[in-house]
Formats: structure tokens, C-alpha cells, sequence
């Protein structure tokens, strides 16, 4: 097989995100511009990029931090999907072989051109917790929370970005990262641990909605 000519979609610098839709129907999608890549229409990358360039792009900044840098991370990811393409196995959805491959890309990066942190000790605490909150990961999207996500290690950090702010089930971020599942759910615990001592008042929030849970039979 002749090796890919990168497609002229990689030059677009901003892309919509990722429009809601089922996960098998974006799967299908997914499946269906791959094959039509790999049998000579480059044009059908084009589809991908659209479908997951805005949530690359995010997933990069919560690495680097840096909104342009963070474009040109996605970028690179994508280039090297694009050439790995053929060596892609199928034996899980193209959507987590991406993930994976532009974790890989991002973490590369961060060792080059370290970013600077803060200690999580630093992360202001929010005032108070807020009402609408139902659940932790919802109670992660606070702007003070989120700073205090980025100020944690990186074993620690991606595990949350992915299962939380990409909602990842624990297996899909498990193969994301390249772990075991068990090694995955240990280093979010971990995570939310470090979050928790750090901010008091999210643990008495959380600890409360786990116990009406108990009552109620659901899941806080």
C-alpha cells in the first residue's frame, strides 16, 4: 500500500466540535471514513477531523494549558492518525485508538516543554459548593475545581480529564492510557482523594450525595 498524503483538511486551524449524537452512530461514522480513507479517498478524513478536533483540542489544553498550542498538539495528533491508520487493529472503537494515540502525542510534548504548575495547595477553594451540583463529576466543571485538576500530577490529571471532563467509561480510559483497569480506578481514586483534602466542602458535598444514594438505591 502507497503511504497516505496528509489531506488538506489538516491545515484548517478550527473545526466544530463534536456535534450530540449516539456513540455507535459516531462509531459507525468513524468506521465508514476510515474504510473509505484506507481505499483511496483521502477526502473522507475530513469527517473525523470535524467529529473530533474540538474535543482534541480540549483534551490538549488541559495538558499544555495554552489555546494555541493546544491546536497545533490536535493537529499533530491527527497527522499521526492519519499515517497510522493502516496499522490500526479494530479491536476497539477508533474513537479510543485516537484518544490514545493523541495522549501518547500530548504527554510526548509535556516532557519536552514542561508547563508550569502551581501545588494543588494554591488551588483557591470554592466559596461554597454549588446547589445545582448532583454528582463529583459534575462538581468538577467548577472553574476552581478544574484549576485544582491541572495542578495535580500527571498520573493523577489524565485519569480525570479522561473519565470526568471527556466521560470516558473506566474501561475506555483505561485502554486510553495504556493501563490496567484496576490501575486506572486506583489512580482516580487517588485523584479524588488529593481533591477532596483539598477542598473540605466538596468532600461533605459528595459524602452527602453518596449517602442519599444509599437511601434512594442510586448512584450519586
Amino acid at each position: 500500500m502507497q503511504p497516505l498524503s496528509p489531506p488538506s483538511c489538516l491545515t484548517q486551524r478550527r473545526v466544530p466540535d463534536l456535534a450530540t449524537s449516539p456513540q455507535s452512530a459516531i462509531a459507525n461514522l468513524d468506521l465508514a471514513d476510515v474504510n473509505r480513507v484506507l481505499a483511496g479517498d483521502t477526502d473522507a478524513f475530513a469527517g473525523i477531523v470535524r467529529r473530533w478536533q474540538g474535543p482534541l483540542v480540549n483534551m490538549a489544553w488541559r495538558y499544555c494549558r495554552d489555546r494555541g498550542r493546544a491546536e497545533e498538539l490536535a493537529q499533530e495528533a491527527f497527522l499521526r492518525a492519519w499515517r497510522g491508520l493502516p496499522q490500526w487493529r479494530r479491536e476497539g472503537s477508533f474513537s479510543t485508538w485516537l484518544f490514545a494515540l493523541a495522549a501518547n502525542v500530548f504527554r510526548s510534548d509535556l516532557k519536552r516543554f514542561p508547563t508550569e504548575t502551581v501545588p494543588i495547595e494554591a488551588a483557591p477553594e470554592p466559596s461554597e459548593p454549588a446547589p445545582q451540583h448532583s454528582s463529583l463529576s459534575k462538581s468538577l466543571s467548577g472553574g476552581a475545581v478544574r484549576r485544582a485538576v491541572l495542578a495535580l500530577p500527571l498520573r493523577y490529571r489524565e485519569p480525570v480529564v479522561l473519565f470526568y471532563f471527556h466521560e470516558m467509561d473506566l474501561s475506555a480510559a483505561a485502554r486510553t492510557m495504556g493501563l490496567p483497569e484496576g490501575t486506572m480506578k486506583a489512580r482516580l481514586s487517588r485523584a479524588r482523594a488529593l481533591l477532596r483534602s483539598r477542598f473540605p466542602a466538596l468532600a461533605a458535598e459528595h459524602a452527602a450525595l453518596e449517602a442519599a444514594a444509599q437511601l434512594t438505591g442510586k448512584e450519586a
